[in-house]
């Protein structure tokens, strides 16, 4: 491949994961708009509903072949379980407690937690001294959001806290548990079998505890939802695995650092809820963090002091 070449698969790959940032960011705010009539856990199950019935049209559509093994789909459930209907359900239920703006914040903590258990459990995944310098960066850049004072308290903003960052370790053992039972199978096969397992998980769960879900909601909720399951959860996961397979798995690190701005921006243009600075330090010292365990930042500044 020639440099040219290169240089226009990068290019994609830049707008792919902005794009990719505008759909998971704005996830964060479509949920602060649901969240006005309907529950967390109701928002979780309309968000994997719709967005695997979107898959499964685009399985048959490609004649894609599933697989009838009951172990297989065992493992679609429970990772529909870590990477869907528990951190789908706790960070909802955060964000009504925090807002939009700083969930999106602590949710980046994701890539966090995902080089920890990923060194505790996978033996290809070392933690080096690297990682760790950036994990204690992302650490103290969520003390500092939570504030020390605070922690000593019971006040439902910190519960709240405290449900997102609990998605976002959900979230690092669904990336473990996938990369050990399900590497084997198509992107798309995966997707569609974690969202179909979570729904499982989800349904009868909101039918014993909520009831039938209601659609006697104003324009915008149910815009929102539609926009969860289309867009935020359906489109995203497709365009996700296209960066994978395009620019690998260290580039899709940075969307994590695209996130917050996204939702924040979106907040305030169209809600008109100004963030008013809380965690942007926390925020700062988090994506510091990120870009320590990507290496990427390091090596260049290496290279151009052998340079000079």
């Amino acid at each position: 491949m020639n440099d040219s070449s290169l240089s226009r698969v990068d290019l994609i790959s830049c707008i792919l994961l902005i794009f990719l940032a505008i759909l998971w960011g704005g996830s964060f705010f479509l949920a602060e708009v649901a969240l006005d009539q309907v529950s967390p856990i109701m928002i979780a199950l309309h968000r994997v509903f719709w967005a695997s019935i979107i898959l499964l049209i685009i399985i048959k559509v490609k004649h894609l072949e599933l697989s009838k093994s009951i172990s297989v789909w065992f493992c679609y459930l429970v990772m529909g379980a870590l990477n869907n209907a528990i951190p789908f359900t706790l960070i909802f239920w955060g964000q009504a407690q925090v807002g939009s703006g700083l969930a999106s914040i602590l949710n980046g903590t994701t890539a966090i937690f995902g080089v920890l258990v990923a060194g505790v459990f996978l033996t290809d995944e070392t933690l080096t001294a690297r990682k760790i310098i950036g994990v204690i960066l992302g650490f103290v850049g969520v003390v500092i959001i939570m504030g020390f004072q605070s922690l000593q308290s019971f006040d439902l903003g910190n519960i709240g806290q405290v449900a997102i960052l609990g998605g976002a370790i959900s979230y690092a053992f669904a990336g473990v548990w996938a990369k050990t039972y399900l590497s084997e199978y198509s992107s798309l096969a995966n997707a569609f079998g974690m969202l179909l397992g979570s729904t499982i998980l989800l349904f009868p769960t909101v039918l014993f505890f909520e009831g039938m879900p209601s659609f006697d909601l104003s324009p915008n909720v149910l815009l929102s939802l539609i926009g969860l399951g289309f867009f935020s959860t359906a489109l995203a996961y497709l365009l996700y695995f296209t960066i994978l397979n395009r620019a690998g798995s260290a580039n899709l690190l940075l969307v994590t650092l695209l996130i917050p701005p996204v939702t924040i921006s979106m907040t305030y243009l169209i809600l008109e809820k100004p963030y008013n600075g809380e965690g942007l330090l926390g925020f700062a010292l988090i994506a510091s963090g990120l870009l320590v365990i990507d290496g990427r930042v390091a090596k260049s500044l290496k290279n151009i002091s052998k340079t000079n």
